[in-house]
């Protein structure tokens, strides 16, 4: 018997399944990043968040590279109970 049966198999996109990055950045994380530097740097004329604003954006880039849903997991991570209870 082979491993895979015939007609049981469906074609799925390669957007389907891996998340949606804008500049190497889960999606919502680039947008609130960069639209806080800029109301900071544009709006209120703190030119001094630009580079705190790329920095960010890099580490945050090498930390999706390696594991793209890091950004979902540290949140609920940082929420749970840091130890078992008996």
């Amino acid at each position: 018997m082979s491993a895979r049966l015939e007609g049981l198999e469906v074609p799925l996109h390669r957007s389907l399944v891996e998340p949606m990055l804008l500049a190497g950045l889960p999606r919502t994380a680039a947008l609130v990043l960069w639209t806080s530097v800029g109301a900071f740097a544009f709006g209120l004329h703190q030119v001094w968040t630009l580079p705190l604003g790329i920095a960010l954006h890099v580490a945050a880039a090498a930390a999706t590279r390696s594991d793209p849903y890091v950004l979902e997991i540290v949140p609920v991570a940082l929420k749970s109970q840091r130890r078992l209870d008996p």
